[in-house]
């Protein structure tokens, strides 16, 4: 059971529509203007995980090769962990991994800089 993300070309807004079989024609209108002038847009896919895709399943044995004192080491680990979480961490977070590719540890000063700033 899908769902479909649309674009509307008068207010330029994404609206999501559930359809209920792939084989089922779709007749999306905007739900912030309600204009039918929408365009269907390739979005992310989206997998369900079970529990065993949770934080407390984390195996171990993944930290084995990682040096932390090794920036390259520690990027080749940060991307594992991205593509694993298939998420886009955005700017930062790229930023980040190509200065530990450049054998650099980024700022703790910069945004979202230090260990855990939020755990103080």
């Amino acid at each position: 059971m899908p769902i479909y993300e649309y674009g509307c070309r008068d207010c330029r807004k994404r609206s999501s529509v559930f359809v209920r079989s792939m084989s089922t024609a779709v007749k999306a209108t905007c739900e912030h203007c309600g204009s039918a002038k929408m365009v269907r847009l390739i979005s992310r896919v989206a997998v369900g995980r079970s529990s065993s895709g949770s934080p407390d399943d984390f195996d171990e044995s993944m930290l084995a090769d990682v040096d932390e004192n090794d920036p390259r080491s520690m990027a080749k680990f940060a991307r594992r962990m991205r593509d694993e979480m298939g998420e886009d961490l955005g700017p930062d977070f790229d930023q980040a991994i190509e200065q530990m590719e450049a054998g650099e540890m980024p700022d703790d000063d910069g945004p979202g800089g230090g260990d855990f700033p939020m755990m103080d």
